[in-house]
């Protein structure tokens, strides 16, 4: 076997980290008789050698010893080498389809399936199911015969027992219409047609059959295809599969990881990805191709996203309620009634239901609203039934949904969430999860700030694991802003200082701007930073002096230093602190007239607005000539482009258009795409066009 692989110089080509000479041990180490071995070499190819979908030369290269593994009958974990062949084929695949079109090396992996296809339709008919499950997609993608290929696949179905099985078969025809429209689409829809109205047929292949349908001719999509799908979910309900007819069987257990060195945050994001690549239901994937298609429907997706959370399957529902995330998350609308519903689970009886609306909600807290008596009440029957120490409880999915339930309360303001907060903070537990929250709060103040001054305090900053910790702390007192806080930022900030520790030392520095004249203990330290190297200090440091002296005469040379740096962010973060100054600041425009002309937008911008800031009407030409170009260009500019307008008045009336087009884009916007910078963006628009057009 692998006749040839030491003849290949390996040396010569890399992948995602460096040099491919591994990659002949990775492949003999797919064939070990040792499962765990086998797995931590599947684990390196996916993340060196097929890193995140690429297609090196060495990937291709590895091709041919992958087929004669998956070729060989005694090769223990065929499935999962034929998923990595089709893996490999589909990601060249796209690429070579895309706008750019392929790398040699792409092209080549593509021309090595096509070569394939015979033994690729093998491995779809192979009596092992999981194998035939791996192969099943490649029919879709790589055979150019239409009619062998609909023949194929139509043939399949038939002599497949199972549902995941099927799904795909019916995947793949999809995939085969939308890759060859002109030649395969006629007979694709035909199929479906018939496909969903065979009562014959499985609920869940009906189901599938009206997907594809939708993805292949959107245009056709009405309200009639949410009522059938609707239909056949009820169908779906009324006879789920049982778990072990369509999961694949669990991987080896690795080593446990203890999560030592890494912050809290960190660990928690990790856990949270692995929760989200869980699979609930055999219909996961093709509901979302589904919501996927219907796209910007909104009220269609709503419509039936109710009647996925009515499921009786908790694993339907889990779905239902991250399907329901990532359309609030992703597309505007009025999507009050979508809380709602998702808020109706917290009090579910299964336990990573009610998690998993917890976190949705919390997730969306931006608008979140219509769910605030749900979440207080879920909260309280926590108390009520588990004791005022819950945020604590060892039960994970308990833990999970309490914890989340309460930052999404403390972000609406809630003063029902203060108990937990200030329990997390006592005993330490989770407390970083009621730092992010805490400076929600502000009424409660007086009883936040000793203790996140405390959790600040006991943090040792020469360990970088708490070094997000102190951060947050510092935040948190900052929108708590609350006068007996200064001292402990002072302290922590002379403690950055002291070791170097120039993220906190920016952290603390930002947080005392927040005080202004207030934290004057600070000032000789902010005083001596203004000079440091580091590049992110010296504009914090002049922008906490700005903010505590109140005084242009002491920043206005170092800001106009800024404003002459190479660095993008150290010339926006001066003009920002400009436009705070104000008309007192006018030495500064002729420099920012010059930086209106800046390559980057994230400098135009800032620049645009110290300069209106500063000098008014005489400047407003080109100021919103820069914003709206900066907005077209780049989107995520808006947020702070309508910032600006809405301290123009009538001078921003020819922004008017560009306003009402805003309005009428169906995808979230603004600064990272995020539901709160997104509702800001639309109701400020909203504001402003109602203010320039009235009489």
């Amino acid at each position: 076997m692998f006749s040839g692989l030491h003849d290949i110089d390996w040396s010569s080509m890399e992948h995602a980290y460096g040099s491919a000479e591994e990659v002949p041990g990775l492949l003999l180490a797919l064939r070990s008789p040792d499962a765990e071995e086998r797995e931590k070499a599947l684990s390196r190819f996916y993340g060196a050698v097929h890193h995140q979908g690429d297609v090196y030369p060495c990937t291709t290269a590895s091709l041919p010893f992958l087929f004669e593994l998956a070729d060989d009958v005694t090769t223990p974990g065929r499935a999962d080498v034929v998923g990595l062949l089709v893996s490999i084929g589909s990601q060249a695949l796209d690429h070579c389809d895309g706008p750019y079109g392929g790398s040699e090396a792409q092209l080549a992996a593509v021309a090595a399936m096509r070569g394939r296809i015979e033994t690729l339709i093998g491995f779809s008919r192979d009596p092992n199911v999981r194998v035939r499950r791996a192969a099943i997609p490649a029919l879709g993608l790589f055979m150019d015969d239409v009619d062998r290929a609909s023949a194929v696949l139509r043939g399949r179905l038939p002599a497949e027992p199972g549902v995941v099985e099927q799904l795909l078969i019916v995947e793949a025809m999809g995939a085969l219409a939308l890759r060859l429209p002109e030649r395969a689409q006629v007979q694709a829809m035909t199929w479906f047609t018939e496909l969903a109205a065979d009562s014959a047929a499985t609920p869940q292949t009906r189901l599938a059959a009206v997907v594809q349908r939708a993805r292949c001719a959107p245009e056709q999509i009405g309200d009639d295809t949410i009522a059938t799908a609707v239909g056949l979910l009820r169908e779906l309900d009324a006879a789920a599969v049982p778990a072990e007819a369509w999961c694949d069987p669990p991987r080896p257990a690795g080593p446990a990881a203890s999560g030592d060195g890494a912050p809290p945050q960190i660990a928690a994001a990790f856990e949270d990805l692995e929760r989200h690549r869980q699979v609930f239901s055999p219909t996961t994937d093709l509901l979302r191709s589904f919501h996927w298609t219907l796209a910007a429907r909104v009220s269609q997706r709503t419509t039936l996203l109710a009647e996925q959370l009515r499921s009786r399957d908790p694993g339907s529902r889990l779905d239902a309620i991250r399907m329901s995330a990532d359309l609030m998350k992703s597309w505007r609308g009025d999507h009050a009634r979508l809380v709602s519903l998702v808020a109706e689970h917290l009090s579910a009886s299964h336990a990573q239901v009610a998690a998993e609306a917890a976190a949705t909600l919390n997730a969306c807290h931006a608008i979140a609203e219509p769910a605030r008596e749900a979440l207080a009440a879920h909260v309280a029957a926590q108390y009520a039934t588990y004791g005022p120490d819950v945020w604590c409880t060892p039960q994970p999915h308990l833990r999970r949904s309490h914890q989340e339930a309460v930052q999404a309360l403390a972000r609406l303001g809630d003063p029902r969430a203060l108990p937990s907060v200030l329990t997390a903070l006592d005993t330490g537990d989770d407390a970083w999860r009621a730092v992010q929250v805490a400076g929600a709060l502000p009424q409660a103040a007086d009883q936040l700030v000793p203790r996140l001054g405390g959790h600040l305090r006991s943090l040792d900053l020469t360990q970088a694991l708490w070094e997000m910790s102190a951060r947050s702390d510092l935040a948190a007192l900052a929108a708590l802003a609350d006068d007996s806080a200064i001292d402990v930022i002072t302290e922590t900030l002379a403690e950055a200082v002291a070791h170097e520790l120039w993220s906190v030392t920016c952290s603390a520095l930002e947080a005392l701007r927040a005080f202004g004249p207030s934290a004057a203990p600070a000032l000789r330290t902010a005083r001596l930073l203004i000079t440091a190297s580091d590049a992110h200090v010296r504009p914090a440091a002049i922008a906490a002096l700005w903010a505590i002296t109140g005084d242009p005469d002491e920043v206005m040379r170092p800001l106009l230093g800024l404003l002459d740096d190479s660095i993008p962010f150290r010339i926006s973060a001066a003009a920002d602190v400009l436009a705070e100054i104000g008309p007192r600041a006018e030495e500064a425009l002729p420099r920012l007239r010059g930086l209106l002309s800046h390559g980057y937008e994230w400098v135009r911008v800032p620049c645009a607005t110290a300069l209106w800031d500063i000098g008014g009407d005489a400047e407003a030409a080109a100021v919103l000539d820069t914003l709206l170009q900066a907005w077209a260009q780049n989107p995520s500019t808006a947020d702070h482009a309508v910032a600006c307008l809405d301290r123009m008045g009538p001078a921003a009336r020819p922004a008017l258009p560009q306003l009402r087009s805003e309005l009428h884009h169906a995808q979230r916007r603004g600064r990272y795409n995020s539901i709160g910078n997104d509702e800001k963006l639309q109701e400020i628009s909203r504001t402003l066009i109602g203010r320039l057009t009235a009489n």
